[in-house]
């Protein structure tokens, strides 16, 4: 088992270091400055599709061969991961402001048709423009328990209907489309969750509505309504014989299973960032000549290095179509705490300084707490990590 990075994704890493020098964290900063999201037209994301950023890991040559070949164009999630890591480093609300199918993507590979990921995910091979793919999943009455989501899906003939409300879904208002779960019946609970894509301009869409947050100010995290929202059959995802096979939950959580590591390891990138401003600013204030101050810094760093091996532990089983619901589950729990520790070892050593409101800790300390709860909070991974140990039957059917 080696999960050392290949030279490849070491030089891709080098380059976004690069890139989040200079630009990433300064318009992370200004971001969080001016308490807006970066504008769609921001020329930032122009000369990301200049640099080969914003695109998907499918391609026709994976479709058609073998998913070793979306490997071999540095799509594994493993590499993915590395990427994640560095990008939140600098900065993670810029980092999910990227263009590019983003978190809908694992849905798609997992669960749709091969026309669906050409139709889809065909045009974040060689984008022409700046693109975004959105996630929706999270609604005002249910979060961390997914299966109780209350959007509604009906067929009318060749078409399906949608109703209800999503939040919290990134990049949502400039999507190209958003992957939509709804349910057919309540009273079906899992077995009724379907997966639709939404595209941009579908009648019924609207009411988009971008959420103040007290961090990671640089992205959107939109709210939007479904309304008699009209879809050709075509947009079901993974067509009406993918849930004949009752696999609409588990399309959702082989999603999850995807993106949870990936939003662990951008914790551990935000822990980093708030270790090395802490330990620099001990350094220069003489508080290294303390003895706890040093201990505690030792302390995080090998919880970093730890949450990180958790973190690409679960993304090699996935490389590898392995089950790696506890692992994800692992590294999602463990990963953000660490790096909230971190970020609360950094206000106390910068004292009164880190109430200034304008030291890159502070903004670190307000922004990691969103890591605890996105994809699934803290308490729901220990729940699922708890109910493998003892082998209890899942929640509710």
């Amino acid at each position: 088992m080696d999960f050392a990075p290949d030279a490849a994704t070491r030089k891709r890493v080098e380059q976004l270091s690069q890139l989040g020098r200079a630009q990433i964290r300064p318009l992370g900063l200004e971001a969080d400055r001016l308490g807006r999201p970066t504008p769609p037209d921001h020329p930032f994301f122009d000369l990301l599709i200049q640099l080969g950023q914003g695109r998907t890991r499918w391609s026709e040559e994976s479709e058609a061969k073998s998913r070793d070949a979306s490997r071999s164009r540095g799509g594994s999630s493993l590499v993915t991961l590395c990427l994640a890591e560095e990008l939140s480093y600098w900065d993670r609300g810029v980092a999910v402001s990227f263009p590019g199918p983003g978190l809908a993507e694992p849905s798609i590979l997992s669960m749709g048709t091969p026309d669906q990921k050409r139709r889809f995910l065909g045009p974040f091979v060689e984008p022409d423009r700046p693109r975004w793919g959105s996630f929706a999943m999270t609604e005002p009455g249910a979060g961390s328990d997914v299966a109780g989501i209350e959007a509604s899906a009906r067929k009318d003939g060749r078409h399906w209907v949608l109703n209800g409300a999503k939040s919290f879904a990134a990049n949502a208002s400039r999507a190209d489309w958003i992957v939509v779960f709804a349910t057919v019946d309540r009273s079906l609970g899992r077995e009724g969750h379907r997966a639709f894509v939404v595209e941009r301009g579908a009648p019924g869409l609207g009411n988009f509505a971008i959420e103040r947050k007290m961090g990671l100010k640089a992205y959107e995290s939109t709210s939007f309504t479904l309304e008699d929202c009209r879809l050709p059959g075509e947009n079901l995802l993974g067509g009406e014989e993918h849930y004949a096979r009752r696999a609409g939950f588990r399309g959702a959580m082989k999603s999850f299973n995807a993106t949870r590591p990936m939003v662990a390891a951008m914790a551990v990138g935000i822990g980093r960032a708030a270790f090395d401003e802490a330990r620099v600013f001990a350094r220069e204030h003489g508080r290294l000549a303390d003895a706890r101050v040093r201990d505690r810094l030792e302390r995080i760093r090998r919880r970093l290095r730890a949450a990180r091996l958790l973190c690409w532990r679960a993304a090699w089983l996935a490389d590898r179509a392995q089950p790696n619901i506890l692992e994800a589950s692992m590294a999602k729990a463990v990963a953000p705490e660490v790096a909230l520790e971190a970020a609360c070892l950094g206000m106390e050593i910068l004292g009164e300084v880190g109430a200034r409101g304008d030291h890159l800790i502070e903004k670190l300390f307000r922004d990691v707490k969103a890591m605890d709860i996105v994809e699934g909070t803290g308490q729901i991974q220990r729940i699922i990590m708890a109910r493998r140990l003892v082998k209890l039957p899942s929640e509710r059917g």
